[in-house]
């Protein structure tokens, strides 16, 4: 099931816009808790970390919640 899910076409089209919206919106909540303060960008001591895990924490957003809508998909249609 796991392969069929994975080469179902679309699939890595949606893990990736997900995970960049997810990754968007993650950094203007935390921007809007820091009172939208310019400083915010200022503050992450190092951004190649912080750049690196917003995207590690996309893809596994995006894979894991795709993962679910398409499987769900595949089983509906095999009913």
């Amino acid at each position: 099931m796991f392969k069929k899910v994975i080469s179902t076409p679309g699939f890595w089209r949606s893990v990736l816009s997900l995970g960049i919206v997810f990754s968007f919106l993650f950094v203007i909540v935390k921007w809007a808790i820091e009172g939208f303060k310019i400083a915010f960008f200022y503050a992450i001591s190092n951004p190649y970390l912080f750049v690196l895990g917003l995207f590690i924490g996309g893809f596994i957003y995006g894979f894991l919640v795709t993962f679910g809508k398409f499987r769900a998909k595949i089983i509906k249609k095999d009913l």
